[in-house]
């Protein structure tokens, strides 16, 4: 068998090897947005604006507080969002996307909207594929 080279995300429209660190920084990116509590959390602080800390895991819904302030962290270390720590007691905090941050969320966008034009045929496609797993000849 022969020994294939890992998979790599190459620029797009080139036959020239990409930078390794801007290879890094999608494949990075890539695991970080196919998270699925920083999708979440992008596209409730894009519909909603600014939120506190509780509000966004409501919003979210389904999240520890654990994992919501993990992905918060790393979002802020990202540059996606902005948090800031209102000086009352008690302590107020509010999170809000970063311009960066909003156009991964425009990105993501897309996604979303391809997902729901293909919708049925990817239903179509799952039915037709679950039917021939469970078929005696499957």
């Amino acid at each position: 068998m022969d020994d294939l080279p890992p998979a790599r995300i190459s620029p797009p429209h080139s036959d020239e090897p990409g930078d390794p660190r801007v290879e890094a920084l999608v494949n990075e990116v890539i695991g970080r947005v196919a998270d699925k509590w920083t999708m979440l959390i992008l596209e409730v602080l894009e519909q909603h604006g600014e939120q506190r800390f509780t509000r966004v895991g409501d919003l979210v819904g389904g999240i520890s507080q654990k994992m919501l302030t993990q992905t918060l962290r790393q979002m802020e270390r990202d540059g996606l969002l902005v948090r800031t720590v209102h000086p009352v007691i008690p302590p107020r905090v509010e999170y809000r996307l970063t311009d960066l941050g909003q156009t991964l969320a425009e990105a993501f966008c897309g996604v979303w909207t391809w997902a729901e034009k293909n919708l049925d045929r990817i239903e179509v496609a799952r039915e037709t594929f679950d039917a021939r797993r469970t078929s005696p000849a499957g």
